[in-house]
């Protein structure tokens, strides 16, 4: 008896040892088979962009080309707050995902992220944000197109605004309320002296951009402590330009150039530059850093 269950015990350890063998064995044919997959091949060959007409996304366009990715890979239609849910879901499981991505934007902050090199200079080697005003907003506004006229901040000090906004959960408005209120040397520099107003009616453009959405609510909560009454006007991209040109709109922030140069040229004549709001923006495809890739150049198959 005492045989018996010895040999019956044994035949359970022996299975047991067999089991596990083919588990690591599956287990290392599994890993084996993640690292010989191509990039493509994890994110079915799909970047998760943004809004269709901007910058950004014709680059990406442009980049298949230039890489000799257009057989194979696509971009996909979205939002920039899409955008980066769709980020986030994927680091939290740490999946494969790659995006459009410009900075700043907050989610450089919250994720350890980094931009694919492009060597063929497809997204350029950087662009500068442009503040531009209808015509006769300097007759008509006077207080108003001088304050937009000096406006120009860091991007360090808009990464501040977004990641409030975002990080901390605190709406739009009352970041940029915080950030007026911890800047008032800033802020005198951006105001002092100019005409206040006196109820009068100022419209901005919004698009759903991090970068954005930080500057203008900036800018509008200002235009309120000078006696203005701002209005943010949602907007896709091209009523951006558009709404200037037919004089709708009083102002713009965000004139990604040279990203949005189509547009640019397209209205030119219908608004007038006063120059860059930020300086050293970045746009580009961004991955987490846990994925082994470096390049665009990376994406093609071999």
């Amino acid at each position: 008896m005492v045989l018996k269950n010895y040999k019956t015990l044994l035949f359970i350890i022996a299975s047991l040892i067999i089991m596990g063998s083919g588990c690591s064995s599956d287990k290392g044919e599994k890993e084996a088979t993640s690292a010989s997959t191509s990039v493509g091949d994890q994110v079915n060959y799909e970047i998760i962009g943004i809004e269709p007409g901007t910058g950004i996304m014709d680059k990406t366009k442009t980049a298949f080309d230039q890489y000799g990715l257009s057989d194979d890979w696509s971009v996909k239609n979205s939002t920039g707050p899409v955008m980066t849910a769709e980020l986030g879901n994927a680091i939290e499981d740490k999946k494969p995902i790659i995006v459009t991505g410009w900075k700043p934007h907050w989610k450089f902050s919250k994720y350890d992220l980094k931009f694919l090199d492009d060597p063929q200079k497809v997204y350029g080697e950087g662009n500068n944000v442009h503040t531009l005003v209808r015509h006769g907003l300097k007759e008509d506004l006077p207080g108003v197109y001088e304050f937009f006229d000096r406006f120009e901040w860091e991007l360090s000090e808009q990464q501040e605004v977004m990641v409030l906004a975002e990080q901390e959960d605190v709406k739009p408005k009352e970041a940029a309320q915080k950030w007026i209120k911890d800047n008032p040397e800033l802020v005198d520099e951006w105001t002092k002296g100019v005409q206040k107003g006196e109820g009068q009616v100022v419209k901005v453009t919004l698009v759903s951009w991090a970068d954005a959405i930080a500057t203008t609510t900036v800018v509008t909560e200002i235009l309120k402590d000078l006696g203005y009454k701002p209005e943010q006007v949602p907007v896709t991209i091209n009523a951006m330009y558009a709404g200037l040109a037919s004089k709708s709109v009083d102002a713009m922030f965000a004139s990604w150039m040279p990203a949005q140069k189509t547009y640019y040229d397209d209205y030119e004549s219908d608004f007038e530059d006063l120059g860059p709001n930020s300086r050293g923006t970045r746009i580009g495809l961004v991955v987490p850093a846990y994925m082994d890739i470096n390049s665009i150049e990376d994406l093609k198959d071999e």
